[in-house]
């Protein structure tokens, strides 16, 4: 099952390492980490998207907060949450093609940032599943980079909030 923390931790070096090492230790992959600046000074927030049952799960909670440095462990999976990833995808790109390509990445919302002699680069958000059919569409025409942050999410204004400070 697909899970998605939000972790608070302190801003300080080697956080991000331990955080990550732990999760690894548990025999779990790290689908996508995304770290930033969060609402309160000094403290950042980490958004681990990474699968997993419901127990080991919790065991993985329990364990990140005894690490100095989380402040505050949320699994946001049984919330409502907004999730959203951004996309820089380079893509080969005549100027014959162009307007095709234009046609294909405006129903996405999503917008050229780039425009070099033979390629476009374009920016996307959303989830995760339209920034893949977005790819497949633009495959055709040579992807030639792909970027991706990975996934990053907050709560919805009314979920339920299963965090444990500690």
């Amino acid at each position: 099952m697909r899970h998605i923390l939000s972790v608070l931790v302190n801003n300080q070096p080697r956080v991000l390492a331990r955080v990550a090492s732990l999760v690894g230790q548990r025999n779990f992959n790290i689908e996508s980490i995304s770290v930033g600046e969060s609402e309160e000074p000094g403290l950042s927030r980490m958004v681990i998207v990474t699968n997993g049952d419901k127990h080991t799960m919790e065991q993985v909670s329990k364990q990140l907060h005894k690490l100095i440095d989380v402040i505050k462990v949320q699994n946001l999976s049984a919330d409502s949450v907004v999730e959203r990833e951004l996309l820089l995808v380079k893509v080969g790109a005549s100027p014959a093609s162009r307007t095709e390509i234009s046609g294909i990445v405006e129903p996405f919302r999503a917008s050229i940032v780039d425009v070099g002699p033979s390629s476009l680069m374009v920016q996307a958000t959303g989830e995760r599943s339209k920034l893949d059919a977005m790819i497949e569409l633009l495959r055709p025409y040579g992807i030639k980079e792909i970027a991706r942050t990975g996934v990053t999410a907050l709560a919805r204004g009314m979920s339920r909030q299963k965090a444990i400070s500690s």
